[in-house]
């Protein structure tokens, strides 16, 4: 039985085609093997900064002059006094005074009373608080007992049912006697006005001291109207 092939199948036809594509290949990758080598690297550190380049500058020494002293101002010239001597012709009218002794005449003699400046009385200072405060004669049990036994409750007010706390402030004079009597808080006005009364009749108290000196001191004292 005879084979027959097809012509598809015949590989003698191209046989010569692929032998020289297979010389293709090979002389190409001889080639590329050729120039694969590595090549001598150099390996440079320039970073692409060029640093500045100061030129020094030379500054020329210089000596300073001797400054010269400036020669001292000529001595002005003397000028000389001239004296003017005036002539003795001139015509002075003589005065004659004439004294009392001549005429016979008294001489009054008026006396001038020297004025003499009156100096305001200068107010001493008033204190608010001292070493030693001002004290009612006998303390403060002295004091109630004299306030209850001199207050007059007022009649009208009796009447009117009123009653509480006045609050009266004076001043303590040196001596010890009372002065300026104010009511700080008031209550009624009859009940106000009896509070002073009482309290400008009181005694003398003993003056505050400062610093070993008696001295005006501002006291408050509550007067107490209270009905039974």
């Amino acid at each position: 039985m005879e084979v027959k092939k097809s012509p598809k199948a015949d590989l003698e036809g191209k046989k010569s085609t692929w032998m020289l594509i297979g010389y293709v290949l090979i002389l190409a990758a001889v080639f590329v093997a050729f120039e694969w080598t590595e090549r001598d690297k150099q390996v440079t550190t320039d970073t692409g900064v060029v640093e500045p380049i100061f030129e020094e500058e030379m500054i020329p020494i210089t000596e300073e002059a001797e400054q010269k002293q400036a020669p001292p101002p000529p001595e002005a010239p003397k000028v000389e006094e001239v004296i003017q001597i005036a002539e003795n012709d001139a015509d002075v009218e003589e005065t004659t005074i004439k004294s009392s002794e001549d005429d016979n005449t008294a001489v009054e003699i008026k006396y001038i009373e020297p004025v003499v400046e009156e100096e305001e009385p200068v107010e001493e200072e008033i204190f608010m608080v001292v070493e030693q405060m001002p004290e009612f004669p006998g303390g403060m049990a002295e004091l109630m007992k004299f306030l209850s036994k001199n207050i007059k409750y007022p009649t009208i007010a009796q009447e009117n049912g009123i009653q509480g706390r006045v609050i009266v402030q004076f001043v303590v004079n040196q001596d010890g006697s009372i002065v300026d009597p104010v009511v700080m808080r008031s209550v009624d006005p009859y009940l106000d006005k009896e509070a002073l009364r009482v309290i400008s009749s009181m005694p003398k108290w003993k003056p505050g001291m400062q610093r070993g000196k008696a001295v005006r001191v501002k006291y408050t004292v509550p007067v107490t109207f209270r009905l039974q």
